[in-house]
């Protein structure tokens, strides 16, 4: 299976998405699509044994739309000088049109030469020019509508269509009427409602595209990030390049003030790095040799070389956008109702036109009326607010938790997220800090204390368990060369040095190890304290017991207190020792504390919980709990940078910020507030309007005329759009964090 991300021209509304993906769905060879409307791209998984891209494009094609090729970076279009000065010039036409057609029904000065019962030619001929005018305008909306309807996917632009020829044709014939001398026909001309009803849809796009673009300003803002070229080191001399130029293995400059062009590891220098963008600590890192720099971060104070490894779509920053792209393109479970309603509704406004039609003509009603109901009934209903209504939201808060560090892989979430109601949390390296250190060595070796060191060091140095950080700053020795090292999950490592087999991990190792503990007192004494106890050991003995310990994050008390106000219950898996467990546990007043648990076990304590209907989110570092983060509802990992690409949680925390779980659920739960407050109003829209312009609450003096029709369709997708860019508003965070 083969994944690719087309950039799609020609979706103008929720309905030519969710037509493009039906028929997308039906091609064989296609297993999965999802069609994202304000982006204007289409993810599609496809068997490349079957397809090619060029097979997809044809789809597209086939479908009445246009593939632009491979969705390539996340960008604001430009509207061109050109379309704002037409858009200038129709605007100042349809106010003249206007003042023209119905300036005398308001006793306003008439322009003589135009007045319809003295020059009625003149007048029936200048809103005939400017109508063709408003077509020729419009003449995209009206030849996507052909084209949809002719492809069996119609859309809004259909019904626009289908009603703006039908009202220029009515008003070509009521023109005929008058040249046979039926004079009283020149107040049937519908030529005005022709041409307002396209300026309306074309003032309706021109707002959507700029508040289109404000919903994609905090994702673009992570492809700005990175700098256009870089400074190459190539037989010791500089050379300016593009960063298209760099490949892996170039020796790349920074000085002080520059930003780091690629992903690489610093070969030469040393100074202080600002990561700040993605990993939201403020505070410049130091950066020696050997150390890894991103792209994008600020080089503050000192002259550095460092080797490229990381270019172009494998860099961190690009595989950040990746996933907010990725994550853009798939659906909540809430937008699925919406685009099966989305899909369905054209044909049913098409059908319900007719009846309005054929009805207002059985009931005796003049023909003119009955086709103003026809005519309103296509214009007025606005499939585009429903089809907004979820994609925009879901843009903006992806958006708003990038900037927030919070990386999101799948829509999906931020409806589940809003759902928790147990939060399960690993111990080390996520409710607390994760940097070890070493309180106490016993030896019971003959061994000195800097070989046992040397050889502990030396173990964990090939691990990336928390625990290794104890480890590694205790000496600039060189380590001793390891053989056959072997991670021995949920117990610890062991690995061959000078021809001897070492053992490192938690008393549960030498259980499985069946070696007899002997320092159980020495254990348990260091264990009330809180310390969390190591052993090295031989095939055949204890060589040594160290205590760490580690600091509890200075945010997790109130983090927790939090999600007890919001009455979700809290739980912590740990592999330590009991009373460590408990230890931290009552300290943070957690409400349930699992101590003494291997990797498999937490896998099967949240599959419990989750037979129970709980809605699971497991917060762990993303070493020793993938199998409990993938088996949770929702997965969410405390990562560095460079690991991104890899993680397998849903949702990966760059900042290691405990609060951005508080922010998750936050924004989760202000994203489907605002889903279900825009499919309300839309529904709300469709179900007042729709009748309205059937004529069917004439009855008690509710009616409504072309213009007004196209008027309110257009300020129902405004509606949406204002209401969805609320989100941006960033206090109701804020706000949270105060209370912590």
């Amino acid at each position: 299976m083969k994944k690719i991300i087309l950039s799609i021209d020609g979706m103008t509304c929720s309905a030519c998405s969710s037509g493009l993906q039906k028929y997308l769905e039906k091609q064989d060879g296609i297993l999965e699509v999802s069609v994202n409307l304000v982006l204007a791209s289409a993810s599609i998984a496809y068997d490349e044994k079957k397809l090619k891209k060029e097979d997809l494009e044809k789809f597209i094609e086939d479908a009445g739309f246009k593939s632009l090729g491979e969705f390539k970076e996340i960008r604001k279009d430009k509207i061109r000088k050109k379309e704002t000065v037409l858009f200038i010039i129709y605007t100042i036409l349809a106010i003249f049109l206007m003042y023209v057609s119905m300036g005398h029904m308001l006793h306003l000065p008439s322009i003589i030469f135009l007045n319809p019962q003295k020059y009625p030619w003149n007048y029936m001929i200048t809103l005939l020019f400017l109508s063709l005018l408003f077509l020729w305008y419009g003449r995209d909306i009206l030849k996507n509508g052909y084209k949809n309807l002719i492809h069996k996917t119609p859309n809004m632009d259909t019904l626009v269509s289908i009603g703006v020829i039908t009202s220029f044709l009515y008003s070509v014939y009521s023109m005929y009427l008058v040249f046979l001398g039926h004079q009283e026909e020149i107040m049937n001309l519908y030529f005005e409602s022709t041409a307002i009803v396209i300026y309306f849809i074309k003032l309706g796009r021109y707002i959507d595209f700029i508040s289109k673009n404000k919903t994609k300003e905090a994702i673009e803002g992570l492809v700005q990030i990175t700098p256009t070229s870089a400074t190459l080191k190539k037989d010791g001399k500089l050379e300016t390049v593009t960063i298209d130029e760099i490949q892996v293995g170039d020796t790349v400059v920074s000085k002080p003030g520059e930003k780091i062009s690629v992903d690489g590891v610093i070969s030469f220098g040393k100074s202080h790095v600002d990561e700040s963008f993605i990993t939201g600590e403020s505070k410049p890192v130091s950066k020696n040799i050997g150390d890894s720099v991103i792209a994008g971060s600020m080089n503050f104070d000192g002259y550095i070389e460092y080797k490229a490894l990381k270019i172009g779509k494998n860099s961190t920053i690009s595989e950040i956008v990746k996933l907010v792209m990725s994550a853009t393109n798939t659906k909540p479970k809430i937008s699925t109702f919406a685009d099966q309603v989305s899909g369905y509704f054209v044909p049913i406004v098409i059908v319900l036109a007719f009846l309005s039609f054929i009805g207002s003509l059985l009931f005796g009603l003049p023909v003119e009326e009955a086709f103003v109901r026809f005519v309103s009934v296509l214009v007025i209903a606005c499939p585009c607010s429903l089809g907004l209504a979820t994609p925009l939201a879901i843009i903006v808060s992806e958006g708003l938790c990038a900037s927030n560090k919070i990386l999101v892989k799948d829509s999906k979430i931020l409806e589940e997220a809003s759902h928790v109601d147990t939060i399960v949390f690993d111990k080390t390296g996520t409710l607390t800090y994760g940097k070890l250190k070493v309180v106490k060595m016993l030896n019971f070796s003959s061994l000195s204390d800097q070989e046992i060191y040397k050889i502990v060091r030396s173990l964990e140095s090939l691990s990336n368990h928390p625990i290794a950080n104890a480890f590694s700053n205790d000496s600039k020795e060189n380590n001793f060369k390891v053989q056959n090292f072997k991670n021995i999950t949920g117990f610890g490592i062991s690995g061959e040095i000078q021809k001897e087999m070492y053992f490192l991990g938690s008393s549960k190792l030498l259980k499985k190890l069946k070696i007899k503990n002997l320092y159980e007192k020495e254990e348990q004494e260091y264990q009330e304290k809180g310390h969390s106890i190591i052993y090295l050991a031989t095939n055949e003995k204890i060589l040594a017991l160290i205590a760490v310990n580690d600091v509890i994050r200075s945010d997790a008390k109130k983090v927790i207190k939090q999600l007890k106000k919001w009455n979700i219950q809290t739980i912590m898996l740990t592999g330590d020792h009991e009373a460590t467990a408990k230890r931290i546990g009552n300290m943070l007043h957690i409400d349930q504390v699992f101590a003494n648990v291997l990797p498999k076990e937490k896998a099967l304590l949240i599959k419990n919980l989750r037979d129970e209907k709980k809605v699971v989110m497991m917060c762990g570092d993303g070493i020793n709990d993938s199998i409990a983060i993938t088996s949770s509802s929702i997965g969410v990992s405390f990562k560095g940078a460079t690991d991104i690409a890899m993680d397998s949680a849903n949702v990966i925390l760059t900042n290691n910020d405990l609060t951005s779980i508080l922010k998750l659920i936050a924004i989760s739960k202000k994203t489907m507030r605002t889903i279900k407050q825009n499919l309300f109003w839309a529904f709300l829209y469709n179900v007042i309007m729709i009748p309205i312009a059937m004529g069917l609450l004439k009855g008690i003096g509710i009616s409504i005329n072309l213009m007004l029709a196209s008027l309110a369709m257009v300020l129902s997708s405004l509606t949406v759009v204002l209401n969805t860019l609320r989100l941006k508003n960033k206090n109701f965070i804020h706000k949270m964090n105060l209370e912590l």
